[in-house]
C-alpha cells in the first residue's frame, strides 16, 4: 500500500485537474451553475423543517438548523457514495488506453464534494447569524464548533473508504448501485436528520428495552456523526412527545470514537480492496 501512496501523490496534479474538471462540469449548462450547491440543501431543509417541524411538531425551537446541521454531512456522504459508484464504470475506454492511478477517479469526485460540504457549511453559519440578528438575546453559536474539523475529517475517511468499495464492485457487478441508492435511502431515516436522538431515547421501546435501542443506533456511524454535528454546532434542545417535553440528553463520545475507529478501518479496507481490483478494470467489456 505504500507504493500506491506514493504513486498516488506523483499524480497529485491529475487529481486537481480531475476535482477541478467536476466542479466545473456539474452544472454547466445550467443558469445558476454553482449556485445549485447551495440551494439543494437549503430547499430540502426549508421542507424538512416545515413537514417535521411545524406538521410534526417537535417543540425545537429553530429546528432547520438542527436539521441543516445532521443534513449537510449526510448529503456529502450520499453524494460521494452515489457518484463514486459510476466514477470507474464510466471511464472505462480511458483506463484501456492510458495509465494513471485508478483510484485518482473516486478521490476526485469524493474531493469535490467535499468542497461542496465546505460551501454548504458558509450557508448554515450565515443562516446563525441571520437567527442571532433576529434575536440578540439568544446566541446560536457554540464554542464546541471547534470540534467541527475533526467530525468532517471522519465523514470524509468514511466517505472515501465505502466510495473506493462501491466504485470497485459497480465495475463489475452493476446492481451495486442500485443496492447502493436504496441503502442510503433507508439510511436517512435510520439516522438522526429529521429527527433528534432524543425521539430515539424517549421512544417507548428504548424504555422498555433499558437504553439499549438508543446504544446500537448510535453505533451506526451515521448516526453518531449526526449527533456529534448538532451537538458541536448547536445548543442541546428539548424536545416535545405528544404533550411531554423532555429535556435534551447527550451522546456519549464513546460512538464518537468507535465512528472514527469504524471509518479508519473502512478507509484503510477499501483502498486495500480497490488496489486489489484496479488491474482487473481493463477486463470489463
Amino acid at each position: 500500500m505504500k507504493e500506491e501512496l506514493r504513486e498516488l501523490w506523483r499524480y497529485r496534479e491529475l487529481l486537481f485537474t480531475i476535482v477541478e474538471r467536476d466542479l466545473r462540469i456539474r452544472y454547466k449548462n445550467s443558469a445558476l451553475g454553482f449556485l445549485w450547491s447551495l440551494i439543494i440543501p437549503i430547499v430540502t431543509t426549508g421542507v424538512l423543517t416545515f413537514v417535521y417541524g411545524y406538521l410534526a411538531n417537535n417543540g425545537v425551537s429553530n429546528f432547520s438548523a438542527y436539521v441543516m446541521a445532521a443534513y449537510l454531512p449526510y448529503l456529502f456522504f450520499q453524494q460521494s457514495i452515489l457518484d463514486s459508484a459510476q466514477s470507474v464504470l464510466s471511464q472505462v475506454p480511458l483506463i484501456k488506453k492510458i495509465y494513471f492511478p485508478r483510484e485518482l477517479l473516486p478521490l476526485g469526485i469524493i474531493i469535490a464534494n467535499f468542497i461542496h460540504l465546505l460551501l454548504g457549511w458558509l450557508v448554515f453559519f450565515a443562516f446563525l447569524g441571520f437567527i442571532y440578528l433576529r434575536n440578540p438575546q439568544v446566541n446560536p453559536f457554540q464554542l464546541s464548533t471547534i470540534q467541527l474539523p475533526l467530525l468532517m475529517l471522519i465523514s470524509l475517511f468514511l466517505s472515501t473508504g465505502l466510495g473506493l468499495i462501491v466504485s470497485a464492485l459497480n465495475t463489475f457487478y452493476e446492481d451495486v448501485k442500485y443496492l447502493t441508492g436504496v441503502a442510503m435511502y433507508l439510511l436517512f431515516f435510520l439516522s438522526p436528520i429529521t429527527y433528534t436522538s432524543e425521539t430515539v431515547a424517549y421512544s417507548n421501546i428504548n424504555q422498555r428495552t433499558n437504553g439499549m435501542l438508543f446504544s446500537l443506533y448510535h453505533l451506526n456511524p451515521i448516526a453518531a456523526l449526526s449527533t456529534g454535528y448538532r451537538q458541536a454546532l448547536l445548543a442541546p434542545a428539548s424536545i416535545t412527545i405528544g404533550n411531554t417535553t423532555h429535556p435534551p440528553i447527550g451522546m456519549k463520545p464513546m460512538y464518537l470514537y468507535i465512528a472514527a475507529a469504524v471509518s479508519v478501518v473502512v478507509l484503510i479496507g477499501g483502498y486495500a480492496m480497490f488496489n486489489r481490483m484496479k488491474w482487473r478494470f481493463v477486463e470489463r467489456p
